[in-house]
Order: C-alpha cells, then sequence, then structure tokens
C-alpha cells in the first residue's frame, strides 16, 4: 500500500546552537508543535469545538490548554520562584472537569492556532534571554522546556483518543506510513521465565523523567513468567467466543458489576457481523485481525481474561523487569532493544500509521528476556495502584503526579501507537481508572512459578 506523506508546516528553530541537550530540548518542543498542527489539519471547526464524549473535553480545550501550561512554565514560572502549579481560568483541569468542559466559552479553532502561535512567539523570545543553568532544577539540561513538549506531545494521545470517539464523519487520519506486516511465529501464547532475585527499577535521569519514575531502587522479586507478546485480537476473540463476558467466575466483583451495568461483550469498537468480527479504528473499519495486540478493554476485561487462563496481571516492578533486564548482565537496559533512542522505526510509536501493528513487525523491539513488544502499540495495564517510589519527592508540582497516588488508579507501561517517542520509555508510568476503555490500552499476562 502507498504511504501517504503528511506536510506539516515547520516551526522556525528556537535557538541556533550546537547540538546537545540545549539543542535536543529545544527541537522537541519544535517538533512536538508541528506534530499538533498535523493533526488538526483535517478537523473543521464544528470537529474541534464539539464535546465528542463527556469523558473527553472538546479539542480545542486541548489546544488552549497546551498554550496555558506553555505560558505558565516557560514564561512565568521559567526561573522562579513557582508561583502557580496550574493555570488559573477555563483551562485549569482541576477546576473544570473534563464533562463540563464543553459549556465554556471556549475559542475557534482558528483561535486556538492563533492563541498557540502567540504563546509560542513570546517563549522563543523569552529563552533567548535565558541561561539554561547547571544548577537550577528546572533549568538544568533544559529541563522544563523537555517538560512543556512532553506535556504537549501526552494531550497530542489524548486528542487522538477523543477522535477516535469522534461523533458524525470518522476523523481522516492524515497516515504517514503503513504499518509493516507482522510475523506469525510471534502468534502463540509463549511465555518467558524470570528466574527471581534483585532488580533496581525506576531512573535516576533528570533530564526528561517525570518525578513519579524516581527514583531509583532495588526490588526482590520472586519467580514469574510473563506472556511473550501482548495479548492479540485472535486470543481475546477466542476468550470472547467462549463466553468469557458471561462467566461470572472469571470476574471480581468490581469487575462484573461494571460488565453488568456496562452492557458490553466485546473491547470497544469491535462489531460483529455475518462476516465475523470488525473493528475499526479512526476512519478505518476493517475485519478483526487477529495478529495486532487486542485493544481499547479495560483493566476488568484483562484481568477476567487472565483469570480464565489462570494467570494474572504483572505487576508494573514485573513489567519493567520484563521490559529491561539483561540476565547477561543483571543489570536493566535503557530500551528493550539497549542504548540506541526509541524511535518508528524500532517500535510502534508517534502515530503516523494511526493504528496498532501485526506482533513481530518491529523485530528489534525484544527485550534480553525474550519478550516483544514492550514499547509500543498498546498501553499494558499492570496489577498496580498508582503510587510513590521509596524516597519519591514532587517535582516541581504536585498536581503531575502527587493528587492521584491511591489505589483509585492502575498503573499502564510500555506507550501505545499514538504515544511520541519522547514519552515511550520503560520508566514511563501512566495511569487511569480500571472502567477506562477510550485509551489505547492492552495487556500482557503473568503467572507464579
Amino acid at each position: 500500500m502507498t504511504s501517504i506523506v503528511v506536510p506539516v508546516p515547520h516551526l522556525p528553530v528556537l535557538l541556533t546552537s550546537e547540538s546537545g541537550p540545549v539543542a535536543d530540548a529545544l527541537d522537541a518542543l519544535r517538533l512536538g508543535r508541528d506534530r499538533t498542527l498535523a493533526l488538526l489539519a483535517p478537523l473543521s471547526n464544528d470537529d474541534a469545538t464539539r464535546q465528542h464524549d463527556p469523558l473527553m473535553s472538546p479539542i480545542v480545550w486541548d489546544l488552549g490548554h497546551i498554550a496555558a501550561f506553555e505560558s505558565l512554565w516557560l514564561i512565568r514560572n521559567l526561573e522562579g520562584p513557582i508561583e502557580l502549579a496550574e493555570m488559573p481560568g477555563i483551562f485549569n483541569p482541576f477546576e473544570h472537569p473534563r464533562s463540563t468542559r464543553g459549556t465554556l466559552r471556549l475559542p475557534t479553532l482558528d483561535e486556538a492556532r492563533v492563541q498557540l502561535a502567540t504563546v509560542r512567539e513570546q517563549v522563543e523570545r523569552r529563552l533567548e534571554s535565558i541561561p539554561f543553568d547547571q544548577v537550577v532544577p528546572l533549568l538544568r539540561d533544559a529541563y522544563v522546556v523537555r517538560m512543556v513538549a512532553q506535556h504537549e506531545r501526552q494531550h497530542q494521545e489524548t486528542m487522538l483518543q477523543t477522535l477516535q470517539l469522534k461523533q458524525g464523519a470518522p476523523y481522516q487520519a492524515p497516515r504517514g506510513w503503513e504499518s509493516p506486516p507482522g510475523d506469525e511465529r510471534w502468534s502463540g501464547d509463549a511465555m518467558v521465565r524470570f528466574p527471581g532475585g534483585r532488580v533496581d527499577v525506576g531512573t535516576i535521569d533528570r533530564r526528561e523523567s517525570y518525578d513519579n519514575e524516581r527514583p531509583r531502587h532495588t526490588v526482590d522479586l520472586r519467580p514469574f513468567d510473563i506472556d511473550v507478546t501482548a495479548v492479540t485480537n485472535g486470543a481475546y476473540a477466542r476468550f470472547v467466543e467462549r463466553g468469557g463476558y458471561e462467566e461470572r467466575r472469571y470476574w471480581s466483583d468490581a469487575g462484573w458489576s461494571w460488565r453488568r451495568d456496562a452492557g458490553v461483550g466485546a473491547p470497544r469498537y469491535w462489531e460483529h457481523g455475518g462476516q465475523g468480527w470488525t473493528t475499526r479504528m479512526m476512519d478505518r473499519t476493517r475485519p478483526l485481525d487477529p495478529l495486532r495486540p487486542v485493544c481499547h478493554v479495560c483493566w476488568y476485561e484483562a484481568e477476567a481474561f487472565a483469570q480464565s487462563l489462570g494467570k494474572r496481571l504483572p505487576t508494573e516492578t514485573e513489567w519493567e523487569t520484563a521490559a529491561t533486564f539483561d540476565p547477561a548482565t543483571g543489570q536493566g537496559r535503557c530500551h528493550p532493544w539497549g542504548d540506541a533512542p526509541v524511535s518508528a522505526a524500532r517500535a510502534n510509536v508517534d502515530q503516523l500509521a494511526f493504528e496498532t501493528a501485526q506482533v513481530g513487525a518491529y523485530p528489534q523491539n525484544v527485550s534480553p528476556l525474550g519478550c516483544y513488544g514492550m514499547l509500543g502499540d498498546v498501553w499494558e495495564w499492570t496489577s498496580s495502584d498508582f503510587a510513590p517510589y521509596p524516597g519519591y519527592a514532587t517535582f516541581p508540582y504536585a498536581e503531575y503526579s502527587e493528587v492521584f497516588f491511591g489505589s483509585d488508579y492502575k498503573v499502564l507501561r510500555g506507550g501505545s501507537w499514538a504515544t511520541a517517542a519522547n514519552i515511550a520509555r520503560p520508566t514511563f508510568r501512566n495511569w487511569d481508572y480500571p472502567i477506562r476503555r477510550q485509551i489505547f490500552s492492552g495487556f500482557r499476562c503473568a503467572r507464579d512459578v
């Protein structure tokens, strides 16, 4: 199939500096904006201003929030002291829950584009006069610039969730490439074993990582088996067809209550017709591909599937170990394949295919333990509640991580096809309610040994 190359407008490079951590951070800021504008290109004003689902904001709210966050951190709080961790007004996510944002006096799509450009021009001028001090934590290695760049990329994935839910005509995804073919040799139900022992998880990185990824710490792990691949559509379809949604014994009390109240019997966007199952991703509806990872399942569905096979969901520590631990060295790698950076050539990330890929499509994406696809395709549910690591310290603001700690949220790992390359890292911790299915979520199973 012929790839469609999407032209995206290039913003000026913010500063003309030699390559290095500051220049890399500024490049990330520019490239993130390029991607935002490309995602907006197919949208009408109605598409962008409508609230397509109470779970998600109107697109223009996300755009206004991106601009307000950038202004807050790269102008107002840039050299401290930090006066405010979240912006006031209509773009404050705590003052205005998602379900109410459609009632706000929001800008038009054109006004939101102007707002983004205006703030960026102000930021460019501001950054020209800032020495990126290695002593000040926010400025060291341009951390605050990376934080703002990541924030915009995270909202791109949120906007893609909204566009998957879009009312009216499906979102015409501006595809930049097609997913490569997979390899059926990866399509079985094989598991690999971690023999147990002491492992280091988390990170010491302060150039890019968030506070909830730190500090790096040592954990004693018991032996466990874990699936070689994320659970595929083919495997999940067998669960559906053998009555898995009607088997009470597979479901926890909370999960059964959710399933009964929601009235679901398959993953979101699956439909069954005369020719079997179909699924939709953005503007494409096609027969269910048994080699692609199952997507748009909630934590309760993942838990029930695992229970049906006498398995369970991995803890997030087990997941990170399976993604990075190298038995040959006894140490963790930066990425499953080694030190080379995350890219769309090594994993299904960065959204220009706008879909999951068949398992085996990215042969480099294999961990030393033997797990395929630990980064990209689908966020993977774990059994872990979102909680601080031992020695956790909030930085630079409590509203990113700290206010969400607790048993209400479950941790997801690994990133999806819609996750940016500078976010899809093995230590990144995503979290959501166990009922959520609009996210690009799947899972793999584990087992005690």
